[in-house]
Order: C-alpha cells, then structure tokens, then sequence
C-alpha cells in the first residue's frame, strides 16, 4: 500500500455529532491541472508527479490508505446573519497529515461529490472557482498573511450545471484545521454541556496549548481567538483584501483566511467597496470588516458561556468584557499597521491624523490604493498628475515633516514600507483573465501570475504595468460563491 500522507486522525475521536463518515465517489477520467509542488515539499507529501495520471487520481480521492478515514464535518453558522445548520455540503476529509516536525494539517477534498449536509445541492465544484482559491489562497501566502493554502486542483472530467455547463474540477485544500465559530455554534445548539466541552478540550489542545493551564481557560481562549481575528483582519486591511463572505462558518478558530468565493482585491480607494453579486446591502464590505469580526467573535463568546460560569449573568459579563475591548485593539492593530505602511518609525499624536487625511484624499481622488503607497516610497512616483493638486502637496509636506524628524532613519523607515506595501496583488481583471485562459485549456498564463505572485514585495522585480494597474476606469467588477 502506497504512502502519499502522513495520517493521523484525531477530529474522529470527538462525539459522532461532529462528523459523518462518508465514502469519496471516484472519478472516472481526473486531469491534473495545478499543482504546488513547493507546498506539497515544505509538508513531507509524497505525491509521484512523474506520473500525472497516477497523481490526478490520489488527488481526487481516489487511493487506499490504512489511515485515511474520509468523512464530512457538521457544522453551522450565521450567514448574513441568520442562523442555519450546515456542514461540508461538497467537501470531504481525507485525514490530518504530520509532516515530519509533527505539525497537523487537514487535508480536504473540495468539490468531491454529495455529502449528507449537501442541502439539495450537488457537492461538485466547477474548474474557475477552485482555480480562483488556488491564486488568490496561494496570493496570501506570499503576502504574509495567515491563510489555508491549495496543494492541487484536478478536473474531473464531469460537466457541472450553474448558470451553464461548466468543468468539475476539485481542490485539495490544505488547513491547520477546519474548526470554525460555526462548528462552536454547532457544538451548543445540541444542548448538551459535555459535547461542547469536548469541541473546545479538543480546540485548546490543537491551537491554543500555551494556555491549557490558565485559571479562567474560556475567557483566555476567547481573549486569545479576539487577538488572532484582529490580527488577520488588519492584514486583510493592509493588503485592500474583500472577503466577501465573513460568515461564522468561515472564522476559523486557527486565525487561518478560508474560503475564497466572492473575494476579490480593492482597486481604488472606497471603504465601501464589496464585490460579492449576493452582498446587496454592503455588510461584508471592505470598511465592515472589522465590525463583522467583532460581531463574528461575539457569537463565539454566546457558546462558551455554560462553560465559562454556570452563573449566566456573571458568564455574560466576563464575555462582554473581552467584545467590548475588541475595537480599541482593533484600532490600535489599525493604527500600528498604516504607519508601517507609511514608514512612521515611532510615535506621534498626529499620525492618526496624517493616516486619515491621505485616506480621504485617496478616495475623493480615486486613487489605487496599493499603488498610491508604491509611489510613496519612491519620490519619481510623485510627479504624475493625480499628485499635482494642492491638497496632495499640503498633505505630503506635512507627512515629510512628521516622518524626517529627528528619530528618523531612512532605510529603516523603508525598510518598513517595503515590508507592508505590496508591488503586486492579484488585480481581479488578471484572475480572470488567468481563469479565462485556464478554462479554455491554456495554463500558460496562470502559472506565469503564480510565479509573480511569489514575489509580491519585491520592487526591483521587472513587472509589466498589466500586473500593476486596474480594468478601464469606470468598469465594475463582480464575484460569485461559486456554489
């Protein structure tokens, strides 16, 4: 028997509530499209790529593996903000992998095929979305931003039916693991102390081991969940990263990003940019998001209250607590992050102010918001047009005044710009452009966008003004879940 991972399941020994063990349909003719090698080596993962039509097969499910317990987790979720049980309506666990120093990733097949919580749908996914979470999971990565990663997508010679017929394809998504607030409000919609307090023994040990001997360990734990959310959410911030879909049951009590449907890069400055074609009232927009992780968190905290006291009143109070504190953190984060990005090396109490103002100057101008932070930190930048009117200069001498005193180092302070400020994101024209080709059997394009990606800070790197601007002015742009 062939030994392709490193299994060893643990999620199967919580209550049967929590999973249903499901067999993976093969497929009959699996095509390998993507694969990222440089992933699959950094995890000990054995895939024989010598032979594509052998490795097409393992990455679509189908390989025999003693330790390989293939099943779909249960969960459930607030989705825009209502309430529903769901669970892993097209994906399928292969097992958790241990790479040789012993760090546990799941491994999950996406598009895989009916599941019992599948709810009328038909649990496959089609070639452009699974290649979109591809890009934009592996974009992240290189962006230094926490995130599941994509180790394959294969077609699987199958025809799925959307709005047309379109190729199945499936993702083999890689993630510290799939908890998620939702698995939480799962775990407490059952009523039964034990089964929630087995879900979160089993999520201490897994992420959060460095507080298991904590007097009050749930009010640590939702402390601890608190400074992982704020963390990622200012990184999606920095980068101009739209989620699309921040539903509980795509907060993962990892920190991780997951679930890449409706997401797509900010072009121009507008806090209230979104992009999603279902989010029609703007609450996953880019300026909501913080917002949406404290409420998000906020849920969590509802389904630790019977642990944390058997008082509710006094459990109530210690949670709200810890909520309350989040937008001050948050702002902070905020704060600390755009003077990164503008290469403030200390501390001012004008600095919120130098921030905003640009920001405001940036969206009455229309402004890209990565390239507008690039030009910063290159003084030839600043002689095209857009930065000829007076309320820019006024604003850049001020900004000059602040950042060249007398605590100012120079490369330091670069340093830091260039740390922050990407060169390249991955503008949504070339995604789908990339996804266009791809679909049409070229994947030239893409894996050429891939290999630029790698290398999203690195200015001295040669890259077409394709990779670096935006569609035509005035052009919109719009994604889907891909469900």
């Amino acid at each position: 028997m062939n030994t392709y991972f490193n299994f060893e399941n643990t999620y199967t020994n919580l209550p049967k509530c929590f999973f249903t063990e499901q067999e993976i349909k093969q497929v009959s003719l699996p095509d390998l499209v993507i694969f990222n090698d440089k992933l699959a080596k950094s995890l000990d993962i054995n895939i024989p790529l010598n032979n594509e039509n052998e490795s097409a097969k393992i990455l679509s499910g189908n390989f025999n593996d003693r330790n390989m317990n293939t099943f779909a987790q249960a969960y459930a979720g607030h989705q825009f903000g209502h309430f529903t049980n769901l669970g892993d309506g097209r994906a399928i666990m292969l097992g958790e992998h241990l790479d040789k120093g012993g760090k546990r990733f799941d491994v999950q097949l996406k598009g895989s095929g009916i599941t019992p919580y599948s709810r009328n749908g038909d649990g496959k996914a089609a070639l452009g979305p699974m290649l979109r979470e591809y890009i934009i999971s592996d974009a992240m990565y290189y962006l230094n931003i926490p995130t599941t990663r994509s180790l394959s997508v294969i077609k699987t010679g199958e025809d799925v039916f959307r709005e047309k017929k379109l190729q199945g394809s499936i993702l083999t998504r890689i993630a510290a693991s799939h908890i998620r607030v939702g698995t939480f409000q799962y775990a407490a919609a059952q009523q039964d102390k034990k089964i929630l307090k087995s879900l979160f023994d089993y999520t201490v040990k897994r992420h959060y081991s460095k507080i298991k001997n904590s007097k009050n360990i749930y009010i640590e734990l939702l402390k601890e969940f608190s400074l992982k959310q704020i963390n990622l959410v200012t990184n999606w911030m920095r980068v101009g990263f739209i989620h699309g879909v921040m539903n509980t049951d795509n907060m993962t009590l990892s920190g991780e990003t997951i679930d890449y449907g409706p997401c797509a890069f900010m072009n121009n400055y507008d806090p209230n940019t979104k992009f999603s074609s279902i989010d029609h009232m703007g609450r996953y927009s880019y300026k909501n998001q913080p917002i949406i992780a404290q409420w998000n968190i906020a849920r969590f905290a509802e389904t630790l209250l019977p642990l944390i006291s058997s008082n509710l009143n006094e459990a109530i109070k210690k949670a709200e607590g810890v909520i309350k504190s989040i937008p001050e953190i948050y702002k902070t984060s905020w704060l600390n992050m755009m003077k990164k990005k503008l290469g403030l090396v200390d501390n001012d109490n004008e600095d919120e102010n130098i921030i905003n103002s640009l920001l405001s100057w940036m969206e009455e101008n229309n402004a890209d918001y990565t390239n507008t932070f690039v030009d910063l930190m290159n003084e030839e930048n600043l002689n095209q047009s857009i930065y000829k009117s007076n309320e820019f200069k006024n604003w850049l001498e001020i900004y000059n005044k602040r950042k060249f005193n007398k605590n100012f180092t120079k490369s330091k302070s670069l340093k830091l710009m260039q740390e922050n400020n990407p060169v390249i994101i991955p503008r949504n024209h070339i995604v789908e452009n990339v996804l266009s080709s791809a679909d049409e059997g070229d994947l030239n394009p893409l894996k050429k966008f891939l290999k630029i990606l790698e290398n999203p800070y690195n200015k001295n790197l040669e890259i077409s003004n394709y990779y670096k601007t935006d569609i035509k002015s005035g052009e919109t742009y719009m994604t889907f879940c891909g469900t």
